[in-house]
């Protein structure tokens, strides 16, 4: 029988937190589920850990295959999953014991949603929170405030075609995807939650990102949904237009009063001068 929902672990030279992030899987309160491993290229020991978590709970798969980023090494787990939802997790990230209890819970009240994500808990080399907001399409064509780590329907992986591999640098998958499921109105729910702690590293790959790298990843994604972006920038510029048509009345009225009172003023002043001459 297949499981409920497949966890996608990529890997490259993962062995300092591989371990810690598979314990976090099979501590969950929801236990029908599947974790494919793949490792992508790796030169230490990550295959090895990997092999060792095969072993203890046959829910583990182990993939090796050579290295070619983490949108293609999604994309190359996801199509040898079984289960009705995907969940993204990265090799050195923990998920929450609760997080996806939680989050088929509302996949079952509510068949309409098609993502469900939450807030995340720094740990490593930052500590903290890090609240996200309710997703809107428009906020998401101007950046991504999301994780990756978010579980959804695989039929909508389907649909858009998977993680894009033909962008510029590997490393803004995420963004484009939430904007693909944003583009088909696929509805999604914010749990206000901590759902998974996020692991900073200054060795992460998209901290060792050029200027010149985001620039070229940006205008790839601006290029794909140019469609979107003008659509969206028509309603900013049709909204604008209406805010500055009810300024512009809104300064002639109140220019309307202001003339009125200095004009009555002005009569009563001329008025009681007259008076007082008198």
């Amino acid at each position: 029988m297949n499981p409920i929902i497949s966890i996608i672990i990529p890997c490259y030279n993962s062995e300092a937190t591989l371990d810690a992030t598979l314990e976090s899987v099979i501590c969950q309160d929801f236990q029908d589920w599947e974790a494919i491993i793949v490792n992508d290229g790796s030169t230490d020991t990550t295959e090895e850990i990997a092999l060792s978590w095969v072993k203890k709970d046959n829910r583990f798969n182990y993939y090796a295959k050579q290295n070619e980023g983490l949108g293609k090494t999604r994309n190359y787990a996801i199509i040898r999953s079984n289960g009705i939802y995907i969940l993204p997790l990265d090799s050195d990230n923990l998920l929450m014991k609760d997080f996806i209890q939680d989050a088929i819970l509302v996949f079952e009240k509510n068949l309409k949603i098609g993502v469900v994500y939450g807030n995340a808990e720094y740990f490593g080399e930052r500590k903290g929170l890090w609240v996200v907001d309710d997703y809107k399409f428009e906020k998401m064509l101007v950046h991504n405030y999301i994780d990756a780590c978010a579980i959804y329907k695989k039929k909508f992986w389907k649909e858009v075609g998977g993680y894009d591999e033909n962008m510029p640098y590997q490393g803004h998958e995420d963004w484009e995807f939430w904007i693909a499921l944003g583009s088909l109105n696929v509805k999604f729910h914010h749990l206000n939650a901590i759902t998974f702690k996020y692991y900073v590293s200054k060795n992460s790959m998209i901290r060792s990102f050029t200027s010149e790298m985001h620039e070229m990843n940006n205008n790839y994604i601006f290029k794909k949904y140019c469609t979107q972006y003008q659509n969206h920038f028509r309603t900013l510029y049709l909204k604008n237009q209406k805010i500055e048509l009810e300024h512009l009345k809104t300064l002639k009225s109140e220019k309307f009063v202001i003339d009125l009172f200095c004009s009555t003023f002005f009569k009563f002043s001329i008025f009681g001068i007259y008076k007082i001459k008198k």
